[in-house]
């Protein structure tokens, strides 16, 4: 057990209350939910920058930290599901590339062969991620600015819809680009 290890099971523990708070369409339990999980998204990247700065890379984080990244983001897309948030089509292309993708990792880790994350898998996350939180909050919030422009009022379900579209589509082409680095590197 160390920290990194620990905030990544942390992000995993977060998964029922978040579910929890999305039972409810309603603007609180949105908001407190959108801030669950902008936290687990920032104990994402926090987890892995101590654990090379520390030098305490393990095994056992290697193996669970994607998998509390992809349970958390699950969790989050099939619970606003019911609420007509997000299409379900683009929910089945995500879920769908991550166990794909997940599978692929697992036969080449049998074989000895290690297919590195690439940086479009590191943007979709980001893209994700924030697609995800705007489609928690959902509702139009208001913003005061100064007195020359006093209100803005931002929609946040817009604004998780336009990164949801982004990362649906990086989405796809890093699946294809996985496959496409799997299929080269097996099929020799």
């Amino acid at each position: 057990m160390n920290l990194p290890n620990i905030l990544t099971m942390g992000r995993i523990a977060a998964i029922p209350l978040l579910c929890i708070l999305l039972l409810s369409p309603e603007r609180t339990p949105c908001f407190w939910a959108a801030a669950l999980f902008a936290a687990a998204s920032v104990t994402d990247w926090l987890d892995g920058y101590l654990a090379r700065r520390m030098g305490i890379v393990t095994v056992f984080g290697k193996f669970l930290d994607p998998i509390a990244d992809k349970l958390i983001v699950m969790a989050a897309l099939i619970m606003i599901l019911p609420f007509d948030r997000v299409p379900a089509w683009m929910v089945l292309v995500i879920l769908g590339r991550e166990m794909i993708i997940t599978g692929l990792r697992g036969i080449a880790s049998t074989e000895g062969i290690v297919i590195p994350a690439s940086n479009l898998g590191k943007f979709k996350t980001i893209f994700q991620l924030v697609a995800i939180i705007g489609l928690l909050l959902h509702y139009d919030y208001r913003w005061f600015f100064s007195v020359d422009h006093p209100l803005l009022v931002v929609n946040m379900h817009n604004v998780g819809m336009f990164y949801l579209w982004i990362a649906t589509i990086i989405t796809i082409w890093s699946g294809v680009d996985y496959l496409y680095k799997f299929m080269r590197v097996i099929v020799k």
